[in-house]
């Protein structure tokens, strides 16, 4: 079998995550790496990328590359994912696609029309705890699904340049919440309600934006989601999630540093929590770009899609119109 050739537009910290990954898949072969910068272009180059460049041209104009990775800035996705549509390339695209509804549609448009597939990375759903939470609601070991959390909290909240062009908490961190929700009830939200406050750094709420969110999703199936944001967590990267049902509840907790357990005369102490997302999914992301490459081999449906990245901006958009308006917001309300 011929190998899948590849390029790769976007070399940062999650550029550099799928471009470590890509090499370990020895039926790809990475032919053109992107990057507007020599710093980006000389690690793929030390990794034995054979086409290093700040053009990307250079990539879409290959004929030989079957797929593209886009990982670079958020404002140019969808632009890139048009590109690659039209020179008739597969699409593995960082979410979100881009912050405007209207944007994400007219790209999802002109990507179906070209009839190439098209993943987005919500590696979340590559976490082999929660895709086994997943499995035991579809398999119906947990029964009827009454109730979702979600927690997740960051260590510390980025930087405030950062928080200026994020789209804002529901579109930059809670999406990843919004999309897991709809992954493990199984069906789509139909009402949103959010809450939030700036409690961790005013320079934030100075920024538009807030640090601390909770959000209560109901499901057209009336099963009923709760998830809590908080920017910053001083024990560490939290992520937990726990699922309720008629025959019984599931829950999936934070692993650790290390398993070991110390004891003294003021209790019993355990390591700290993991860092951040890079070592928190290091695994899933590992699963997420062999899934799709898997995917495109096999010829196979991409295991997260267009319209996935599409319902988890929706429910953001109904998120921050909950929020200004102090309301229960309808999904239905948010018009594409």
């Amino acid at each position: 079998m011929k190998p899948l050739k590849v390029g790769i537009i976007g070399l940062g910290r999650i550029g550099k995550i799928h471009l470590d990954n890509l090499l370990k898949i020895p039926t790809v072969e990475v032919v053109t790496a992107v990057n507007p910068s020599e710093a980006g272009q000389s690690y793929a180059k030390a990794l034995g990328v054979p086409n290093t460049t700040s053009d990307a041209d250079e990539l879409f104009d290959n004929t030989e590359i079957d797929a593209v990775i886009i990982s670079s800035s958020t404002d140019t996705h969808a632009q890139y994912a048009v590109r690659g549509a039209a020179a008739g390339k597969a699409i593995f695209c960082e979410k979100p696609l881009d912050l405007s509804l209207e944007t994400v549609k007219g790209t999802l448009e002109k990507v179906n029309a070209a009839g190439v597939p098209l993943m987005v990375a919500f590696n979340q759903r590559f976490d082999q705890n929660f895709s086994a939470i997943r499995s035991a609601v579809v398999s119906g070991q947990i029964g009827e699904l009454h109730t979702l959390h979600i927690i997740s909290r960051d260590p510390g909240p980025p930087p405030i340049a950062y928080i200026k062009t994020s789209g804002g908490l529901f579109k930059d961190m809670t999406i990843h919440d919004f999309d897991m929700a709809r992954f493990i009830v199984g069906s789509e939200v139909a009402e949103v309600f959010a809450k939030g406050h700036n409690l961790v750094d005013p320079a934030i709420g100075e920024a538009g934006d807030i640090d601390t969110g909770i959000v209560t999703l109901t499901f057209e199936n009336n099963a009923t989601a709760v998830i809590e944001n908080s920017r910053k967590a001083i024990y560490g990267y939290d992520q937990r999630l726990e699922v309720f049902g008629s025959k019984g509840m599931m829950k999936c907790e934070n692993p650790l540093k290390t398993v070991n357990q110390f004891y003294n005369e003021s209790g019993g102490h355990t390591d700290r929590n993991l860092d951040f997302f890079i070592d928190r999914y290091e695994k899933a992301y590992q699963l997420e770009i062999e899934a799709f490459t898997s995917a495109l081999a096999n010829n196979r449906p991409m295991p997260v899609t267009g319209e996935d990245g599409l319902q988890a901006l929706l429910i953001a958009e109904a998120a921050n119109r909950s929020l200004a308006e102090s309301r229960p917001v309808k999904l239905k309300e948010i018009q594409l």
